[in-house]
Order: C-alpha cells, then sequence, then structure tokens
C-alpha cells in the first residue's frame, strides 16, 4: 500500500501592496505603523529580536547587516527606530526571505532595505569585506541538533545549529565589519563563555553587555552583547532588563525603552 503525498494548495488574498497567502497574517510592529507578515506554524520574532533592535546602536549614514534575518524583523525595526543609510538582511531559508521581502514592501522600505538569501557561513563571498558599519544578528541558540525529527523544518532551522553554527557567524560577521565597526548579538547566557572566546579570537572585543531577566526574581534567559572589531580590552556590565512586572505585565523598561 502507498501513501500519496498530499499538496497543500493556497490562495492569496491582497494587502495593499503586496500579496498575502491564506495561512498568513500581519502583525502590527507598533512603530512607524509597520506591519510584519507571518506564518502560522512557522517560526515568529519574539522579544529577543525586539530587545536587539533598541540595544544595537546604528548612527547616522551607517550600513547595517542583519545575519539570520528570518522574515525581516530586526532590519524593519531599525529602519524604525534609527536613522541608518541602508539595512541589509540575508537569510538561508527562501519562504522567509519571501515573507521579509514582501514585509519590505508593504512598508514602503524598498529603498532603504535588502533582503538577500543566502548562507551565513558564505556571507564574506555574498558582500565586500569591511563593506558595513554595524552587523546584527538573532542566530541559533542551540547546538545540541541531534535527534530532530525534521533537520529541514523551518523552526528547527531557526533554532538549532543546523546551518550554521557560532564560530560561523562570529567568523563571518567580522569578515564583512569594517574595523571599528560594532558587532550586536543576542544570545542565551550558558554560552557565553564560548560567545566571548569565539568574538575574541576572530577580533571581536566585547564592550558592552547587558543581561534580560523574564522577571525580577529570576535567573537571566537571555544576553545582548555589543563587540567592537579591533576594539581594546574594556567590558561594561550595564543595568539588566526585567522583562514583566510583578502582574506579569510588560515592566515600564519595556514599554518605554523598547516600545513594546
Amino acid at each position: 500500500m502507498t501513501t500519496d503525498t498530499v499538496t497543500v494548495k493556497h490562495t492569496w488574498r491582497q494587502e495593499g501592496t503586496i500579496m498575502v497567502r491564506d495561512d498568513e497574517r500581519i502583525d502590527d510592529l507598533q512603530r512607524n505603523h509597520y506591519g510584519i507578515i507571518q506564518r502560522k506554524g512557522a517560526f515568529c520574532f519574539g522579544m529577543d529580536a525586539v530587545l536587539l533592535s533598541g540595544f544595537a546602536v546604528v548612527k547616522k549614514g551607517e550600513r547595517v547587516l542583519d545575519l539570520g534575518t528570518g522574515t525581516g524583523i530586526i532590519p524593519i525595526l531599525l529602519t524604525a527606530k534609527t536613522e541608518g543609510r541602508h539595512f541589509t538582511g540575508l537569510e538561508i531559508q527562501e519562504e522567509s526571505a519571501d515573507m521579509a521581502r514582501r514585509s519590505v514592501t508593504y512598508n514602503h522600505l524598498e529603498d532603504k532595505v535588502d533582503i538577500v538569501t543566502g548562507d551565513i557561513a558564505e556571507a564574506s563571498s555574498l558582500f565586500a569585506l569591511a563593506s558595513f558599519d554595524v552587523v546584527t544578528t538573532n542566530p541559533p541558540y542551540m547546538n545540541e541538533s541531534h535527534g530532530l525529527k525534521n533537520p529541514e523544518d523551518a523552526k528547527a532551522i531557526a533554532r538549532h545549529e543546523v546551518k550554521c553554527t557560532l564560530e560561523d557567524v562570529v567568523r563571518e560577521g567580522t569578515r564583512v565589519l569594517r574595523p571599528g565597526g560594532r558587532f550586536y548579538m543576542v544570545h542565551r547566557p550558558r554560552r557565553l563563555i564560548e560567545i566571548i572566546t569565539t568574538m575574541k579570537h576572530h577580533g571581536l572585543e566585547p564592550k558592552r553587555m547587558k543581561m534580560v531577566h523574564p522577571y525580577g526574581d529570576r535567573e537571566a534567559n537571555m544576553v545582548l552583547i555589543e563587540a567592537v572589531r579591533g576594539g581594546g580590552p574594556l567590558l561594561k556590565m550595564e543595568a539588566p532588563v526585567i522583562v514583566f512586572d510583578q502582574n506579569g505585565e510588560y515592566s515600564q523598561e519595556i514599554r518605554t525603552t523598547y516600545g513594546y
């Protein structure tokens, strides 16, 4: 007995200047009236991306590359929060890259944001060396990819080091970053020693760090890091971010500093 493969046919609807699939939605980013396309069952952006876009410093006229951009959340938020000149998102999954491009069009950001389909591990061959002022990344956190039922699943690729490793992200990010340029990453505190060691190996010097706690009495579950290519060895540990207050609502800092 054989099992036939069922092909799901999707319908499309018009939303402004773009087409949106029947299993997609446009979420309000609460910034500049921007929206972002996300898909049911696919990996959706979380607080880590919002925090990284608030932690990263992008100065007027700077060029920014976001490694592993997913559906383009970080470049789109950074256009709203900064005066950067141009933003590029690199994403290996074509479906995510397609959603990102349509979100760019939906928000009329075609002149400011480019989405490139490609492998983080090959970023330095896709872009000119030392061509960006800032690199941002919200990479896969988990390196224990064994036992995954489907390593090609979009969520697995976003969460596990299936397509790229921490080494790939740091190495390639450094290569495309100009000397003195800034590298911003959000990751898990349990891998902090590995992160710092890898950064220093590739000539990135951690300069600022901020721990993120879900509640004031809980241990940190995220860490935000700024590193400088060729910087001196001086690290500033900033006050931590507390995401939720005692009532389970977003804290005052999240609402004001991060605009959520």
